[in-house]
């Protein structure tokens, strides 16, 4: 595909552009006002596709996208990837480059929907760097003008103004921004030798850039796509991980402090999913010995009402019980890449429709296609994943109001999303939704029942197979959720 040069709709751009000053200046903004941004962003630099990804605790993720680039809403973004940190390390604010050199870290899902350049400015609120605006473009052998750069550098000032004026931004409230180019960096020659030490790597090291550059690498140095843990003298843990320059044989190295585990949340995660098992529980317990004592002295029908409820009520603890060892055991073990599989996809929906409940089921319209590419990953985590959307489709509507059921693919994933018209999710809240314990509240009380780790552990479940999760508000009213997992004939494994 070739990007025709369009000329750019002065109207559009200065059209949306008042709409995002009227919103700043009433007092709104937030999500909303950032997705007009980078939808103006698409009109203003004549790209194919925009997106802004928000720097986080640990990574970046894609909060808002426009055109060719919406499929990767809620995708994880890996910062301190080498390759990455190289392109946001060092040049202009605004830099261009091709797709070809993410290599691993997400270049096969661009390439594979056409994209072969990219435009890309960092964001900063005040001295903070808060994350970077994008334009993809189809056209390879194309460049962006004086014109396209100088819009996305004053676009990228906007969203820096929304973030310093506060108002739901960032979107991860819990989450303190991290600047990816104040992150230890180093860059090495072909021998191994020091050439780069940035004053973040002289902070955790305690070596000065001095004393760094000119020497030999100090460190074990990873190969390949691995992670290496090194102790250092002092006692600290350290992660590195390295990545040769495209084109060159120069190596960057990017190298942090280990997160350690925290326990944080777990007494209350506890204390919560005790209360939430103790429902169930009294109710089998109840029927069953109503069952046991009285199964003489009741007719057929009130045996019948009795077991589906012991059923359905098994059925809700069952998920419970999911969710306690998956938010225990996740955070303590890794997802094992062996363990995923090429599986097919209908198939796997289909047999986890037999886990609803017949209420769910009665309110699910399933509209899968007959095939579709195989997707890679762990075919038996479907079912919890589709039981959570579709029960929080019934918790947030009214009189459980129709859900729908599709799936597809395209060149580099496979997909399936459930799209309610409930009573919807405010665009500020799609993000929120994936907190420990964040659930969406009406009015003073919280009456849909739950933990809020539905959709902690769901995000948790679909990033550990190289997938990604994402809500939206659908349009004309209710909330899609959506799936997206590697295809397992594409070359996908890398974090975009």
């Amino acid at each position: 595909m070739v990007d025709a040069r369009r000329p750019v709709d002065a109207a559009a751009v200065f059209g949306g552009l008042a709409e995002i000053a009227e919103q700043l200046a009433t007092g709104a903004g937030g999500l909303p006002a950032l997705q007009r941004t980078v939808d103006v962003t698409v009109e203003a630099t004549s790209a194919a596709g925009a997106a802004f990804i928000e720097y986080g605790r640990d990574s970046g993720r894609v909060v808002a996208a426009a055109a060719a680039l919406d499929w990767s809403l809620g995708r994880p973004v890996d910062l301190i990837h080498p390759t990455l940190r190289g392109l946001l390390q060092y040049g202009s604010r605004v830099r261009e480059f091709p797709v070809s050199l993410l290599g691993t870290v997400g270049g096969e899902h661009l390439r594979g929907r056409g994209l072969t350049r990219f435009v890309a400015a960092e964001v900063n609120a005040g001295k903070t760097a808060v994350g970077v605006l994008v334009g993809g473009y189809h056209d390879a052998e194309g460049t962006a003008g004086p014109d396209e750069r100088a819009a996305l550098g004053f676009l990228a000032g906007l969203v820096g103004l929304q973030y310093t004026l506060g108002r739901g931004l960032p979107i991860h409230v819990d989450a303190p921004s991290v600047d990816p180019v104040a992150e230890p960096f180093a860059l090495l020659d072909a021998e191994h030798v020091v050439r780069t030490w940035n004053p973040a790597a002289a902070l955790l090291t305690a070596r000065s850039s001095e004393s760094a550059i000119g020497e030999p690498w100090p460190f074990p140095l990873p190969t390949g796509t691995e992670t290496v843990e090194h102790r250092m003298a002092c006692g600290t843990w350290i992660e590195i991980r390295a990545a040769t320059v495209p084109g060159g044989t120069d190596i960057s190295v990017s190298f942090r402090a280990r997160a350690d585990q925290s326990s944080d949340g777990r007494d209350l995660f506890i204390a919560l999913t005790g209360h939430e098992l103790r429902t169930p529980i009294t109710v089998i317990r109840g029927y069953a010995d109503t069952l046991v004592e009285h199964w003489d002295s009741l007719d057929d029908g009130s045996r019948r009402e009795a077991i589906y409820v012991v059923g359905q009520r098994a059925r809700e603890l069952s998920r419970l019980v999911d969710r306690l060892l998956n938010a225990v055991g996740d955070e303590a073990i890794p997802g094992d890449a062996s363990a995923l599989l090429p599986f097919d996809l209908v198939d796997t929906l289909a047999a986890a429709l037999d886990d609803l409940s017949p209420e769910q089921r009665r309110t699910l319209t399933v509209e899968l296609p007959q095939t579709l590419p195989k997707a890679l990953g762990e075919r038996a985590t479907l079912a919890t994943i589709l039981a959570e959307f579709v029960t929080n489709a019934g918790k947030y509507s009214l009189n459980w109001v129709e859900a729908v059921l599709t799936a597809g693919a395209d060149a580099q994933t496979v997909w399936f999303r459930v799209a309610d018209r409930g009573i919807g999710i405010r665009p500020e809240h799609v993000e929120r939704a994936f907190e420990r314990f964040w659930q969406l509240e009406i009015g003073d009380q919280r009456t849909r029942g739950g933990v809020g780790l539905g959709l902690y552990l769901v995000r948790r479940i679909v990033e550990r197979q190289h997938g990604w999760v994402s809500l939206r508000p659908r349009q004309g009213g209710g909330t899609v959720a959506e799936v997206r997992l590697p295809r397992a004939d594409a070359d996908t494994h890398g974090e975009a």
